[in-house]
């Protein structure tokens, strides 16, 4: 935990900023994968949106075949290792895990799987271990993808798997998405998000061109001349705008921007953080702003939600970290206004209540000293970058293919309408949309009687 008197110094905040969860070793990977009862239709698979197959792996580790055991979790999620580390298992396989019936506690499957992909990935990029998928034969067909995140990423894996020749089109100077930009600097340390991606490229037949965004230097109707298809997967790159009475706008920041400047820093003490820092969010991002604003020397962390604490949206677990990281939770406060006098700067919060179901004012104000202030408060598309697409609640609809209005344009992940928030669903989203390409493509190929 953070010491107020030096936490600004080096050594205290990289302490800060170590691993959360510190790897298994051999010997603990066997003992925990001791305690799998390998069900037959495990509750456990269906919990996971990839269908990993989680008691193969598991028994895999316990025989003592880490490669197969890593193959067998990467054939399911080319995004394995970080969804291991960032993945909600609480709430979705370990959930669903047996043993919490019981008075045990549930397998730590999202450790063991990361014990596995990281060995595996380690021999590929330092030992020249072969990439354990191989490409089909080649189709000829170009496929365009829009983003690379998870979404983007996945599907380009499962494309150039396939056969097709996979352009990525990235805005930013670094592939990866929230998962090298918007995590929590200790979920995912050691730079791993592009060790994951140059593992994955090293598959072949992908490009990925930086540097380019829709609707800037980067034209949909271009690439659909171009390419026989594309795949949207650019998340939700815009935040929501707080609305509040002021104009003291130097002092709010969104919470995204904060933990990408953090995890892009190379010394994580310069980051300016604020003394006495506001979080205005009930989700994992506003979770990740509060605890890391701690760990970097606030002296006082707050976050404010303007409901209770049941209607969270971050998890249980998510939660009770920022408690332990002494966070501070305001529940049933909503921002009014925002002031500042002879240089100090203050928001104030209305109290809530849930009336005739609807969340009204109680007439009750309360004032907090600030210097600095993190927005959570969800993030949004860009639908001016779409114009011709058919948006309906701020997210792309799409078909059970992952079609969307568009011919021959598909998407997925957080962008579309169905979108979970979650990597892993992601994840599951562009493996999909990949193989509805494919079949796309080969519809295409017999109509031009190319076979």
């Amino acid at each position: 935990m953070v010491n107020q008197h030096d936490a600004k110094s080096k050594v205290t905040i990289d302490k800060n900023f170590e691993d959360l969860h510190r790897p298994f070793d051999l010997l603990q990977a066997k003992a925990e994968a001791s305690n799998c009862l390998y069900c037959y239709d495990a509750p456990c698979i269906k919990a996971c949106p990839t269908a990993i197959d989680i008691p193969t792996f598991i028994h895999q580790i316990r025989s003592n075949n880490l490669l197969g055991s890593a193959k067998t979790i990467l054939s399911s999620n080319i995004m394995a290792g970080t969804c291991a580390r960032a993945c909600p298992t609480e709430i979705l396989c370990e959930q669903a895990c047996v043993l919490n019936s019981s008075e045990q506690e549930p397998v730590k499957i999202g450790e063991l799987q990361r014990y596995a992909v990281d060995h595996l990935i380690d021999l590929e990029l330092t030992n020249n271990q072969a990439h354990p998928f191989q490409r089909q034969s080649l189709t000829g067909k170009k496929i365009a993808i829009i983003g690379a995140g998870p979404a983007g990423m996945s599907c380009a894996h499962k494309a150039s798997m396939l056969g097709h020749d996979v352009t990525i089109y990235e805005a930013k100077s670094k592939a990866g998405g929230l998962n090298e930009f918007g995590l929590a600097a200790y979920k995912m340390v050691d730079d791993f998000a592009q060790r994951e991606i140059s593992f994955l490229l090293n598959l072949g037949g992908i490009e990925i061109k930086h540097g380019q965004t829709l609707g800037q230097n980067l034209s949909l109707d271009e690439l659909q001349e171009e390419f026989e298809a594309v795949f949207i997967g650019v998340g939700l790159a815009d935040s929501n705008e707080l609305i509040y009475e002021g104009e003291i706008n130097n002092k709010v920041t969104s919470a995204i921007d904060f933990i990408e400047q953090l995890r892009q820093a190379e010394d994580k003490s310069t980051v300016e953080v604020g003394s006495k820092v506001l979080v205005i969010g009930a989700g994992n991002t506003a979770i990740d702003a509060a605890i890391q604003s701690k760990r970097l020397g606030a002296q006082s962390v707050t976050l404010v939600y303007r409901r209770g604490e049941e209607s969270m949206s971050a998890t249980n677990w998510e939660v009770d970290l920022a408690r332990q990281n002494c966070v501070n939770l305001l529940f049933w406060c909503a921002p009014k206004s925002m002031s500042e006098v002879d240089g100090k700067s203050s928001m104030v919060f209305q109290r809530t209540k849930v009336e005739n179901n609807k969340l009204v004012t109680t007439g009750e104000e309360i004032k907090l000293e600030t210097d600095r202030v993190l927005t959570a408060i969800g993030q949004k598309l860009d639908p001016t970058s779409l114009p011709a697409m058919d948006i309906k609640a701020g997210k792309i609809t799409v078909s059970g293919n992952y079609q969307t209005s568009m011919e021959g344009v598909f998407a997925g992940g957080d962008c579309i309408a169905s979108g979970e928030d979650l990597t892993v669903q992601a994840v599951e989203d562009g493996k999909q949309a990949a193989y509805a390409i494919d079949r796309y493509l080969l519809k295409s190929k017999q109509a031009e009687g190319e076979i």
